[in-house]
């Protein structure tokens, strides 16, 4: 176990002496290595008794992306030309500083700084990629250590699936957790009730931080594949590790047991289909639906009165009447209900990750009221405003950009929509790696957007 501290480790020092000898675009190898197993890095390191460190190692992401941000900044070629996403990108950053700062809400102005980091740490993440001089990154490889990654993460499942065991029972994930956050064990397999689904099913994280984020991660991975295999004509051409990272990342998608992601994995696959004119794929997804709905109608008359196994896991997940839907609705309502009696929010710390780990939570599961809970609808507004305004962004670019740019472009596109619905239904931003990579890449869009067209390309981002 102890190859994932060390894999953590070797890819920050890796990364960090890559930033400062001027390769800069090796910040993408530490969020890609050591971000996708940071929970099960730590868990092993506390394991290991290094629960003394473990707080050092846990700053090295932000210690990498400020420091990659300052070069940024310091080796500015030209002047950056700013968008109306970058402007309300700050705006968020300074408003929701603004909560931190000031003595608003009832948390100690320690707990609203850890909660501004968690909410607003994005925006740095963003501006470090925005700040990128794209010919700089040599986007195929690292898209191609992400189809590596896939992979990786499908045969750590297939391992788990055999052994009918999570990774994180012998990883010392319960006892971290614990000691560092305060979350007890808690469920049948004495991790969290996250490791497991209606009915007693297993639900597999592979290497990430639960099946949440493993679920997130396969949002990303298809994101990726589906974007750097596309031609400029539309043409998918896809190798043997491109297959294979494809069916890693469907295994993952049934084995998360994530019904967010799964709807947001085919939803991926549809939007595809239509922005590439595939008519066979999206004529499938529509046979798919109705063959679906014909069969949940067979359910509800077969099984009304006998439901059992996963016909009660279907049946419960659409009436809304099982425990995961349940709390869904209640913290939605709740987090609803305070954003109405406190239209500018209730302070920072009152809902979301921090909050939880106090036992004081307001509100959650849903990334829109998390924010709106804490920072209130001006705060709620400008998160919304600048995800719809990527989203525009992308679709009008895509028919306009060629080689690495449409690559980049096409896969920010996709993970974008992809995340609409986990959004939805979790606090997506608390996941390091999903966030930074969501958040990285979608400045580097717009660097690639405002770039000034006489400035050439060469060679990184253009090269085939």
């Amino acid at each position: 176990m102890f190859i994932f501290p060390l894999i953590y480790i070797t890819s920050f020092f890796v990364a960090i002496r890559e930033v400062f000898k001027g390769n800069k675009q090796a910040v993408l190898l530490f969020l890609i290595f050591g971000l996708s197993i940071y929970t099960t890095a730590m868990s092993v390191a506390f394991l290991l008794g290094l629960k003394d460190i473990i707080p050092v190692f846990q700053f090295f992401k932000e210690v990498l992306i400020i420091s990659t941000l300052i070069l940024n900044i310091v080796t500015l070629k030209y002047r950056p030309r700013f968008n109306l996403i970058d402007y309300a990108i700050l705006g968020f950053l300074l408003y929701t500083l603004i909560y931190a700062i000031l003595p608003i809400g009832e948390q100690s102005f320690v707990n609203r700084l850890m909660a501004f980091k968690s909410t607003s740490f994005f925006v740095v993440v963003y501006f470090t990629g925005r700040l990128f001089d794209p010919k700089d990154i040599y986007i195929n490889k690292y898209f191609n250590y992400i189809i590596l990654l896939t992979i990786a993460a499908g045969a750590v499942l297939i391992f788990e699936l055999v052994m009918q065991r999570q990774l994180q029972t012998m990883t010392g994930y319960a006892d971290y957790s614990y000691y560092f956050f305060n979350f007890e064990p808690s469920g049948n397999f004495g991790l969290s009730w996250t490791f497991e689904s209606e009915g007693g099913y297993m639900r597999f994280a592979s290497f990430f931080a639960n099946p949440l984020e493993h679920a997130a991660a396969t949002i990303l991975a298809l994101s990726i594949i589906l974007a750097l295999y596309t031609r400029d004509n539309n043409r998918f051409n896809i190798n043997v590790a491109g297959v294979l990272a494809l069916g890693a990342s469907f295994l993952s998608i049934l084995f998360a047991v994530s019904r967010a992601p799964l709807a947001s994995y085919f939803l991926i696959i549809y939007v595809y289909a239509l922005l590439t004119k595939r008519k066979f794929i999206t004529d499938t997804v529509h046979l798919g639906v109705a063959v679906g709905a014909a069969y949940l109608l067979y359910l509800f008359t077969r099984f009304e009165d006998n439901k059992s196994g996963i016909v009660e896991v279907i049946m419960n997940t659409i009436d809304f009447s099982n425990p995961s839907s349940v709390g869904h609705v209640v913290e939605w309502v709740q987090g609803i209900m305070a954003m109405i009696e406190s239209p500018l929010g209730l302070g920072l710390g009152t809902s979301g990750r921090v909050a939880g780990s106090l036992g004081e939570n307001i509100g959650g599961e849903n990334q829109f009221i998390i924010i709106g809970v804490q920072a209130g609808i001006i705060a709620l507004f400008l998160y919304l405003s600048i995800y719809i305004m990527i989203i525009r962004a992308s679709l009008k670019w895509l028919p306009k950009l060629k080689g690495k740019e449409r690559k980049v472009c096409f896969a920010v596109l996709l993970l974008k929509i992809g995340f609409l619905i986990p959004l939805l239904t979790s606090e997506v931003e608390s996941s390091s790696y999903i966030s930074y990579m969501n958040w990285l890449l979608s400045g580097l869009l717009v660097s690639i957007i405002m770039r000034p067209r006489n400035i050439p390309l060469q060679p990184a981002i253009n090269d085939n």
